[in-house]
């Protein structure tokens, strides 16, 4: 049981109690704060410990952030002290780390020294640069720039670890039609509330799941917003490739698409839910080279009954196709999945070796790491990375990941922001998650959405 003085750092330090499980002692904590000194006390099994540190803030909200800071690393410490655990991010819990590592070097500051004090290992403090080094010539604030982002709520079925809001096809098909006809109004409705797209995001959901003529009808509505910018398709499971799909992507100017096989082991994919098998992986990544597309492979380290020599083995068979991305994972269970009640599966046994294995594989495969992002109840307290060959990163990822443009989201459960630069916050517009109820409230999101953006001029 963890208390506190300090009613808004609650939250915060529990999620640092989290990561080191549920079996803790009491632990008291008492904040309290002289001018620009934070002075943190931790009670833990009798033994007291006094924290302080010293920083120049300007108004309430750095207050709050400095002090959440740096009692979270009181926290940390004081259980990593008394468990004899550390773990790979130490006391970050938020999910962009290089975020914060932006925020220090625009305050002229050296990240790598906050990174050590809250407890990252000398390996992430030197992805985390590596990432920042990936993302020259693409991280750029912008005014009035944006992603616009399109939702494709359903997929052939659901695996069983994934926490997003999709539908089987095969129960909701019959929404699909009226789905549709929602979601081309929603994005003819965009136009005007932007004033330079970087770039088109079709995601999902499984969007190739769509029969030929449905998925026509999405890229004809982002057409008009698509010409001469990265433009994305999440292609998914590789049961739902055709050619007749794929020439459509190429007709339509895509330039990217995703191959999400999650793991090459076939008795893995059937524990998980899909319905293909890995030869069905490499069928479909042979049909997507014969296109002009650059191509993301997805892989997820933890998945059920998975060993590490498994997960090795499909980090090497990604790396031998040689897509110009992939991504790799960390298991992730949130509200949703159908694996979240089994808390056991977020011990992460093994988690360690496969991370590091994929990280040194794709380092001298001449891969760069050039986004990442971390989650809560992830396996491990590891991360998400995203990898590219040399200038093949994702223009979409980096936006959306450092939060340095707007993101205009359209469809169910799809969830826009809008930067504020000059207060230095992010408002966030999300849309129903049930289909039927977009589908109902479509000229209220539309209105909600051209409201928070507002009607700007075509540059």
């Amino acid at each position: 049981m963890l208390t506190t003085n300090t009613d808004f750092l609650y939250p915060e330090l529990m999620d640092v109690v989290r990561l080191f499980g549920d079996e803790q002692p009491d632990i008291r904590h008492e904040f309290v704060s002289e001018g620009n000194r934070f002075l943190d006390t931790v009670e833990i099994g009798g033994h007291v410990d006094h924290y302080e540190e010293r920083m120049v803030f300007s108004g309430d909200l750095e207050f709050r952030r400095y002090a959440k800071r740096f009692s979270k690393i009181a926290v940390y410490e004081s259980l990593r002290r008394v468990t004899g655990r550390s773990m790979p991010w130490g006391a970050l819990t938020g999910i962009r780390p290089t975020k914060l590592a932006y925020a220090e070097i625009a305050a002229g500051r050296d990240f790598r020294v906050l990174f050590k004090k809250c407890g990252a290992s000398s390996e992430n403090i030197a992805l985390i640069a590596d990432v920042l080094h990936a993302q020259e010539g693409i991280y750029a604030h912008t005014e009035g720039a944006a992603d616009l982002y399109i939702g494709i709520p359903f997929c052939p079925s659901k695996c069983e670890y994934c926490s997003f809001i999709t539908a089987d096809i095969g129960r909701t098909g019959r929404y699909v039609d009226a789905y549709l006809d929602a979601l081309e109004k929603e994005i003819s409705a965009c136009r005007g509330l932007f004033g330079k797209l970087n770039s088109v995001y079709i995601g999902g959901g499984t969007p190739l799941v769509l029969e030929p003529a449905q998925l026509r009808r999405v890229l004809d509505a982002a057409a008009p917003f698509a010409e001469g910018v990265e433009y994305t398709v999440e292609a998914g499971r590789p049961d739902v490739f055709t050619e007749e799909k794929l020439d459509l992507l190429r007709d339509y100017g895509v330039t990217r698409i995703c191959v999400n096989p999650q793991t090459f082991c076939d008795e893995t994919l059937v524990r998980i839910g899909r319905r293909h098998t890995a030869a069905d992986v490499y069928r479909a990544y042979e049909m997507a080279r014969r296109y002009p597309f650059a191509v993301n492979l997805d892989l997820i380290a933890g998945l059920t009954g998975e060993s590490v020599d498994d997960f090795c083995a499909s980090v090497d068979a990604a790396i031998a196709l040689a897509p110009e991305n992939i991504t790799v994972h960390t298991l992730c269970l949130k509200k949703g999945a159908r694996l979240k009640e089994e808390e056991t599966r977020l011990c992460g046994a093994g988690l360690p070796e496969m991370i590091a294995h994929s990280r040194r594989a794709l380092y001298e495969a001449g891969y760069q790491p050039y986004y990442l992002y971390r989650q809560k109840y992830m396996a491990g307290n590891c991360e998400n990375t995203g990898w590219t060959k040399p200038g093949r990163a994702c223009v979409y990822n980096v936006d959306v990941m450092e939060e340095i443009t707007d993101n205009i989201a359209c469809g169910a459960n799809a969830v826009g922001k809008k930067l504020f630069a000059a207060e230095a916050r992010i408002e966030r517009l999300g849309s129903p998650k049930d289909i039927p109820t977009y589908i109902g409230k479509i000229d209220e999101i539309i209105a909600r959405k051209q409201k928070l953006y507002g009607r700007i001029s075509l540059q």
